[in-house]
């Protein structure tokens, strides 16, 4: 099992390099490994939506060598016919004796491969690094489940949890590679949401400004229809997802969403516009109106070693009487960026 758990993490590790290119697909990695002579024959991972499976990857890099192997995958091998043939099909073909998995397909339409392997005679092993798979599909995870996009809340603080000072100046309170670090993050979500007052106050691009990462969609809250449509995010024919209480008159690439003052259904639509995955960059009160809506399932929070006193709060608005009531994260990771820290945590997980 410790060699099966040292080749699922590498599995793991292969998924993560689709980063930003697969959605709305699961991250996958595979790996054809020979037991006898315990060395890896190939390796293979799902690279952009619409291109082959990670198992398909694998077996193809095998060159034919995959009779009476094992194959490791961090999902269970699809059984249905979508853009790409069955994945568990090609296992049974290519007459593996063993299947390690991590964990089992959540979506109904997909899932089954595991039982038609054992049906075909081969031995499936699932469970194995499980927790760390889930983690990794996050996004997936919460789109089969409750068929609206994960959505993870950024916000850079000082040590006081200010994000601005009293007179509104925010620029900058956290250091270079923080911000870097920012960009990277923004290139792996499909979307970035923001409001009409930090637009209006800081007028963003929104964009990612690094070599060979992709911008994310842009979605813009704007209920009463405050932000000059020439403001910076405006400014290319990236898609554009504007919510609003009006049908202006925009260019082809802006879509529009009348807001009902339900964020419940808001976030549901947006899946069903297929948005899967996206990271907020907001103030205190969009933060807020998140929060109390139970519409976030992660923080990146970014701190600095700065204290403002008086300024504006990361959150507002919430009057708790008891401590076991608050907003608890868990699953916490600390990184230290220089001088600077940054707090991940999730509220929810899948």
């Amino acid at each position: 099992m410790k060699t099966y758990k040292k080749l699922m993490q590498k599995c793991i590790n292969l998924a993560r390099r689709a980063k930003g290119q697969n959605f709305p697909n699961p991250f996958v990695g595979a790996i054809v490994y020979d037991e006898e002579k315990k060395e890896i024959i190939s390796s293979g991972f799902h690279e952009k939506y619409g291109k082959a499976h990670a198992e398909v990857n694998a077996i193809k890099n095998a060159n034919g060598n995959t009779k009476n192997k094992t194959i490791i995958v961090n999902l269970e091998p699809c059984s249905h016919y979508g853009k790409t043939p069955p994945c568990s099909d090609l296992i049974i073909k290519s007459g593996f004796k063993k299947c390690v998995i991590a964990m089992l397909d959540p979506n109904k339409k997909a899932s089954g491969g595991a039982q038609k392997l054992k049906n075909a005679g081969i031995e499936v092993i699932s469970g194995v690094l499980e927790k760390e798979a889930r983690d990794l599909n996050k996004f997936f995870l919460k789109n089969i489940q409750e068929k609206k996009p994960y959505v993870m809340l950024k916000c850079a603080t000082t040590l006081d949890g200010k994000i601005a000072l009293e007179n509104g100046k925010s620029k900058w309170i956290t250091n270079e590679k923080a911000r870097k670090y920012v960009h990277n993050l923004r290139s792996e979500y499909q979307a970035i949401m923001s409001a009409s007052g930090t637009i209006l106050k800081d007028n963003p691009k929104l964009n990612v400004r690094l070599k060979n990462k992709k911008s994310p969609i842009r979605i813009i809250f704007d209920p009463n229809n405050k932000i000059p449509l020439d403001y910076n995010v405006f400014n290319n024919d990236n898609r554009i997802i504007l919510i609003n209480n009006s049908t202006l008159t925009l260019e082809k690439h802006i879509e529009q969403i009348n807001f009902d003052g339900n964020f419940d259904n808001l976030f549901k639509k947006l899946y069903e516009l297929g948005i899967t995955s996206i990271m907020i960059e907001a103030g205190c009160g969009f933060n807020s109106l998140l929060l109390k809506n139970n519409e976030v399932d992660e923080i990146n929070q970014f701190i600095a070693p700065k204290i403002f006193g008086e300024g504006l709060n990361f959150v507002n608005g919430f009057n708790f009487k008891e401590i076991n009531d608050t907003i608890h994260l868990k699953d916490i990771k600390i990184k230290q960026m220089d001088d600077n820290l940054l707090i991940n945590g999730k509220i929810k997980t899948y």
